[in-house]
């Protein structure tokens, strides 16, 4: 009796001699070779990262407080969609299905847009004495927490642009003076940082989590009373490490449109320093990558650890950004 294997094989010898004439054989070869090739080389053209860009008021004469980071936000959050590629992460056809590096990075990117927005409509443009909100945040802060996996109606690609599209018409109506508010207190910023801080905190355990030792992920006598967390598999590590990227990339363009607009306030409390060391920690963490894989190394092996020298910068920034938050509270 055939095994199963050969009953497969002569199957598709059948199915071949019948619709695929031997003559047209290396064209139909040819062809599906041509189309992997394309596939693989788009694939390669929307991974690429976009690269930081230049927080700078067109005109500092005339901005006002807000501005800036209204502007700013929605440059990040319209990056999502607007990049090379467009939005992946809900892809259901090559190359966006096949790709996973991209996708993480938008995930990242997504975390610090909502959380910004959530601190715009919440607190920085809300008169709390008379607690009346901002319609265009209100509706940015709904798009941006649409579904971002979702590949049904509505769309996520148009769910962001919208919010996009809301936080700009914010920042336009403080250019005019119309009808728009901007807090830069303290507390606000506060707030904010306190959430940023904390998802850092989680990428860079997730990130130490991918080592084998580390004490998160291992029990038994003798071993340091850390919270348990599950141990970043090998083939999971590059997910987490180009979320942290993502989550970097706007952070990094968040602070600086911060450290314009609550400028003041950052002199007044003498933070202003430890701001901008976070800034730079942020820097360092988009430095071109020029291995093809996600390395995760030993500690002195023969291999870098990426992840590893992520969550390093990610835990000084970390740091940093509680100086600051610390700074704020201390009556000047």
């Amino acid at each position: 009796m055939d095994s199963w294997q050969d009953k497969l094989i002569q199957q598709w010898t059948e199915w071949r001699e019948r619709w695929v004439p031997a003559d047209h054989a290396p064209l139909l070869s040819s062809l599906f070779l041509l189309l992997l090739l394309l596939q693989l080389g788009f694939g390669w053209y929307v991974s690429r990262e976009p690269e930081p860009f230049a927080v700078v008021a067109s005109d500092p004469e005339q901005s006002r407080p807000g501005m800036m980071l209204a502007a700013t936000l929605a440059r990040v959050s319209l990056t999502l969609t607007d990049k090379r590629g467009g939005y992946l992460r809900n892809d259901l056809t090559p190359p966006g299905l096949l790709l996973d590096n991209l996708p993480a990075w938008e995930l990242g990117v997504l975390h610090q847009v909502r959380d910004m927005t959530r601190s715009l409509h919440r607190d920085m443009s809300l008169s709390h004495a008379q607690f009346i909100e901002d319609g265009d945040l209100a509706v940015a802060e709904a798009a941006f927490n649409a579904n971002g996996d979702s590949w049904t109606l509505p769309a996520p690609e148009g769910e962001f642009r919208r919010g996009s599209t809301a936080v700009a018409a914010y920042g336009q109506r403080l250019a005019s003076g119309r009808d728009a508010h901007f807090y830069p207190r303290a507390i606000y910023l506060q707030r904010w940082l306190a959430d940023a801080s904390s998802h850092l905190g989680s990428l860079s355990a997730r990130l130490n989590a991918a080592l084998p030792d580390h004490p998160a992920v291992v029990s038994g006598e003798g071993v340091p009373a850390l919270p348990h967390l599950d141990e970043t598999s090998w083939w999971r590590v590059d997910d987490v490490f180009y979320e942290a990227r993502g989550s970097a990339w706007a952070l990094l363009h968040l602070l600086k449109a911060v450290e314009v607009d609550f400028g003041p306030e950052l002199a007044r409390q003498q933070a202003g320093l430890s701001l901008r060391a976070a800034i730079h920690e942020l820097e360092a963490t988009q430095q071109a990558v020029w291995s093809p894989v996600i390395l995760n190394g030993s500690g002195f092996g023969l291999f870098a650890n990426h992840s590893l020298v992520m969550a390093n910068y990610l835990n000084r920034a970390q740091t940093d950004l509680a100086d600051v938050e610390l700074l704020l509270q201390s009556p000047r």
